[in-house]
């Protein structure tokens, strides 16, 4: 599901202008006919979320300088776009001082629209990027900074609110990058708990001869090599929750201690004389079948009823498709600001590519990704060309580098940053608009096409020739201002 935009506006006419321009930009509309239907559509529960408004300040009853009013105090922090055909400095800085991110003049045009709504919608994805780093840090991560408009992922959210009013011991469920340890901050977070110390454990990259000392501590000269005293993460998270992330990979004889320590409150820290009292809140996770572990002895019975208490699964990235978006636009809003890039969001072709991926790697894979398109982009927008490994996993997407052509005579090759780029096998990837908002030369249209032609026809004069409709003589002219050589032999194919 794309972002979803709210539309309110007294006059029918541009509403449906509006909706018309937005849809076609890819984003999903709903529409309200007065400021108080949009601050009923705002409120409402159970419904999908609103990312955006765009909103007319002149209306009757309830104007939008009302709306936005109403919105700060009621602490809706949605980006709004206001709009009118008074466009007076007065009204500019009133909007402004009101909440507004952006002010556009009826009739706004349709590149002007796009950008006001990509960028209101990078700002607001930047700024809730920066409050949840700040939570995060603080220990105060809530369910609010878990990114889903599906109803499996809000019914999981649901089950660990529930959780998250006692102390009893949760078991996570999901496979590998689906945002397990999220999930266990925001149970932390929505705890009395809160704030207090989050301690993670990794039980798959325990040192096995390490393991007991890692999670209980010991004293010092306890072993060779103990030179100092250490407390161990049960004594870290004093207070507080621990996190034992991969435990179906704990040793055995490690979780004869832990279920010691479950059941009594209590560690034994390896050379020390008496048992410590712990409190603590725990919360495992798993991306394996623990019953099955169980069955063929890798894992205790008695332990795995003792973590088992409060399951919780969480769906994997495919049954979430609907979240990808806005998932990708805060990865994009966080790895801009961290590399210092100005980019203002996905352009259609690259959404639909990310929405019809399947992502085994989960939420980590998406993030790792927007991580590297960011790094390789040039432009102010994310395309295709800089996903290149998922495109070539998706149908109707194969990003290919055509081979290199042989000399023709004594003339060498183009370079191959000339003749060989990523070029999407998309119908719908030529702009029309170019970055400064002017239309583009048809010179420039002209020499893409025929790059995009050379590319998806391998080089095949002919048929080039044929699908482009002109001359061949013409064709070869043109490619040579171009730079682009030709293989004389691919006519033979054709």
């Amino acid at each position: 599901m794309a972002a979803l935009i709210l539309v309110v506006d007294d006059d029918p006419i541009q509403r449906r202008l509006l909706e018309a321009m937005s849809r076609r930009f890819g984003y999903d509309v709903e529409t309200a006919d007065s400021g108080e239907a949009g601050m009923t559509r705002l409120e409402a529960s159970g419904q999908p979320p609103i990312d955006l408004v765009v909103l007319d300040l002149v209306m009757p009853d309830l104007d939008g300088m009302g709306v936005l009013t109403r919105m700060r105090q009621r602490g809706i922090a949605i980006p709004a776009i206001v709009q009118t055909a008074h466009g007076s400095i007065e009204a500019v800085i009133s909007a402004m001082r009101a909440g507004a991110y952006d002010f556009v003049v009826k009739p706004v045009g349709a590149e002007r629209l796009q950008v006001s709504i990509k960028n209101a919608l990078r700002v607001d994805a930047l700024e809730d990027e920066l409050r949840r780093a700040t939570r995060r840090r603080a220990g105060e991560l809530t369910f609010r900074d878990v990114v889903t408009k599906v109803e499996s992922m809000e019914r999981t959210i649901r089950l660990a609110e529930r959780s998250a009013k006692s102390n009893i011991p949760v078991l996570i469920e999901g496979e590998s990058g689906v945002g397990k340890e999220l999930m266990a901050r925001a149970i932390q977070g929505a705890s009395d708990r809160r704030g207090k110390p989050f301690v993670t454990v990794n039980c798959g990259a325990l040192p096995e001869n390490l393991v007991e000392s890692i999670l209980f501590g010991h004293e010092k000269g306890a072993f060779t090599g103990a030179t100092d005293k250490h407390v161990g993460k049960f004594v870290e998270a004093h207070g507080g929750t621990l996190f034992l992330d991969e435990i179906g990979e704990l040793p055995m004889e490690a979780q004869v201690k832990l279920l010691r320590a479950l059941q009594d409150g209590e560690i034994d820290p390896v050379g020390a004389r008496r048992s410590i009292k712990v409190d603590i809140r725990l919360i495992s996770a798993t991306n394996q079948d623990l019953i099955d572990l169980v069955k063929r002895g890798r894992f205790r019975e008695d332990l795995f009823y003792r973590l088992n208490v409060f399951p919780i699964s969480i769906p994997p990235l495919r049954a979430r498709a609907a979240d990808i978006p806005d998932l990708a636009r805060r990865f994009l809003a966080r790895f801009c600001a961290e590399e210092g890039k100005r980019i203002r969001g996905l352009a259609n072709d690259a959404a639909a590519l990310l929405a019809a991926y399947d992502w085994p790697g989960n939420v980590r894979q998406l993030e790792n990704a927007m991580f590297r398109a960011v790094v390789l982009a040039d432009g102010d927008e994310l395309t295709v060309a800089e996903f290149p490994q998922i495109a070539a996993q998706v149908e109707g997407f194969d990003v290919r580098v055509p081979p290199a052509p042989p000399p023709v005579g004594n003339v060498a090759p183009a370079p191959a940053s000339e003749a060989s780029r990523f070029e999407p096998r998309n119908p719908h990837l030529m702009r029309l608009i170019d970055d400064s908002g002017d239309v583009r030369k048809i010179d420039d249209i002209e020499a893409e096409a025929i790059r995009f032609a050379f590319a998806h026809y391998h080089g095949q004069m002919s048929q080039m020739a044929r699908k482009l409709g002109i001359g061949r003589s013409t064709l070869y002219r043109k490619m040579k201002e171009l730079g682009v050589e030709t293989d004389v032999l691919g006519d033979a194919a054709a």
